[in-house]
């Protein structure tokens, strides 16, 4: 028998999925949301992912529907199931991913660590918790953020007006989410899987540093990490992924604090940025195990090949030609970097490829890395 897979966005992540599907034997479909997306060698159909219609014909071809981003709005997930279409991660999990607020309330009755927030509907409410805060917190848009968009660290409640002038001409009612102004050593990502009868396997934890509110650097393992430290990011993300029924990939983004607390920042319910070193450097990728997640087979080893592997964004890329322009000098110079290419239009900011060294010097990985970077930005 055939496993036909489904992925709703055709961005680099359902591109990255294509050839695991391959080695597995996985029939994969992408609905791409235009012509010439990332993931156009396997886009079998272009529509609007909010169209119930257009999703509903997209998955009459395949055994189950999964995700390159959470932007599907609940009401075509729920048409999606109520037609009998198996959804991983479902719609009640990715509601939480969705909106920001949602996700703060839930993993407080979780009990889980987060930084103090609030929901705030205008700009009194945004000052009574900026008072109580020492003048300083992140504020962001409940939905639709990543990559450093709809967020901003704010130091008067006029400076969210705009945002707030946005919601009361939305006319839902909706609010922002304001929280505390962390102070964090390093941020840190969990990734695990977990498949619908309940089997989880988590991978290394890593350390990430975010350039301009973009992931631009990886570092796994999580240098000096072992431990109680990686053990409670473990417990954490394994307890989300449980408590949510998340299925698939799961990345939590967290704060190591200057006050040794660990945080909770971001949660993705499907592959992520700060799990691209696991192509290169993990027995199984983070996309391989994506793919045996939502299929329910049994979830592959995620062991390292090397002591250390280092990830590298390619933002924004060459301001002429492209990278595959400048592959062959990259090869010359550095034959054993791994090179990523999604397939973009370089463009200012934009995660256009990606890097990975592995080895036994983490120093020797990161400094190999960051010169292949250069052969491919200006």
């Amino acid at each position: 028998m055939a496993y036909r897979v489904g992925v709703i966005g055709g961005g680099q992540l359902a591109r990255m999925m294509i050839p695991p599907a391959v080695h597995l034997g996985v029939e994969i479909s992408v609905l791409a949301e235009s012509e010439g997306s990332s993931a156009r060698l396997a886009a079998s159909q272009v529509g609007d992912y909010h169209d119930v219609d257009v999703v509903l014909e997209f998955a009459r071809g395949v055994d189950v529907v999964t995700f390159d981003h959470e932007h599907v709005p609940q009401a075509v997930l729920g048409a999606l199931v109520d037609a009998g279409v198996a959804v991983h991660p479902g719609p009640s999990a990715l509601a939480v991913a969705q909106d920001k607020i949602v996700m703060r309330r839930r993993l407080g009755e979780l009990g889980l660590p987060v930084p103090d927030w609030a929901a705030v509907h205008d700009a009194a409410e945004l000052g009574v918790f900026l008072a109580e805060h020492g003048g300083r917190a992140v504020v962001k848009t409940a939905r639709g953020g990543y990559d450093g968009k709809g967020v901003r660290v704010v130091r008067a409640a006029h400076e969210a007006d705009d945002w707030f002038g946005a919601l009361a001409e939305d006319g839902n009612g909706g609010a922002l989410l304001v929280e505390e102004l962390v102070e964090f050593r390093r941020e840190l990502s969990q990734l695990v899987a977990r498949r619908p009868s309940g089997q989880i396997v988590p991978w290394p934890l890593v350390e990430t540093v975010q350039r301009d509110g973009v992931c631009s650097e990886v570092f796994a393992p999580a240098p000096s990490s072992a431990g109680r430290l990686a053990d409670l990011a473990d417990d954490i993300a394994q307890t989300v992924a449980e408590r949510l029924d998340v299925t698939g990939v799961l990345a939590v983004e967290l704060f190591e604090t200057t006050d040794d607390r660990l945080l909770i920042n971001e949660l993705a319910m499907r592959p992520h940025n700060t799990g691209h070193w696991t192509i290169d450097g993990s027995t199984t990728s983070q996309f391989e195990q994506h793919l045996r997640a939502v299929l329910d087979l049994p979830l592959g080893d995620t062991g390292r090949h090397q002591p250390w592997s280092v990830m590298l964004n390619v933002l924004g890329g060459p301001s002429t030609g492209s990278m595959a322009d400048r592959l062959p000098a990259l090869m010359t110079d550095q034959p054993a970097v791994k090179v990523h290419d999604y397939g973009k239009e370089p463009r200012p900011g934009r995660k256009v490829g990606h890097v990975t060294v592995i080895g036994d010097d983490l120093d020797e990985a990161v400094f190999r890395a960051r010169a292949a970077v250069e052969f491919f930005t200006d």
